[in-house]
Formats: C-alpha cells, structure tokens, sequence
C-alpha cells in the first residue's frame, strides 16, 4: 500500500492565494487518513470522502513530510489516470503504469464507438 503526492503545485491549478498545494492520494482511506495524522493534516479536510477521487490538498510544508515519511512523488497526469483506474476498477493501479492504462482505456472505447457506428 502506498500514499502519494503530486506535482500540482507546480501548475497554476495549485496556486490557492500564496499557498501551493498538492494533491495526496492512497491505495486506501485508511492509509491516506493515517498519513494526514502522522503529517498533521486534519482529518476533516478530506475531499471527495469513500470514492474514487478520495484525496486531500496540501500545502507544500506538508508534501515535504510526507515525501519524509514515505509518500512517493507522482504527476498530475498520474494522479488522475490513477483516480480514473479506481473509478472504473476500485483500485488506484501502479503509478508507474497508470498513464499508459488509460491511453489504453481510451483507445479501446474510441475503437468500440468507430465500430458501433460502423454497424449496420
């Protein structure tokens, strides 16, 4: 099980005020709530709570301790292949793979459309 941060502090998405945050995702709630104890993030900030998008914001002191106590560093791109791949299959997938498992998703869907409106 693993607990991740993104890079989204780096975009313009992550600017919120002065602050740059980022996004932290785990495989599971469990893991992402114990994290945000151990990095003294409340529990209360957690969005989108029990689905497949399940993560927090954080600023950039936090994502510092986390990487500290072990969270693996990831893209935004990752992140949401990897949200994406728990939408459909429950689980967040490798992050490593997460990309090309959704260019795949993606393509097969274009490929089922063509072929459906191909059909007599």
């Amino acid at each position: 099980m693993t607990v991740y941060v993104d890079n989204m502090h780096e975009s313009k998405l992550g600017n919120f005020g002065r602050m740059k945050m980022s996004h932290m995702i785990a495989d599971t709630t469990e893991e992402l709530l114990a994290m945000a104890d151990r990095i003294g993030v409340q529990r209360r900030w957690l969005q989108y709570p029990g689905t497949h998008k399940e993560h927090f914001d954080i600023a950039l002191s936090k994502r510092a301790l986390a990487i500290a106590a072990g969270a693996v560093e990831i893209d935004m791109e990752q992140t949401s292949a990897m949200c994406r791949r728990r939408r459909d299959t429950g689980e967040l997938g490798q992050a490593d793979e997460a990309v090309e498992w959704l260019t795949a998703q993606v393509r097969e869907a274009i490929q089922a459309r063509n072929a459906q409106q191909v059909a007599p």
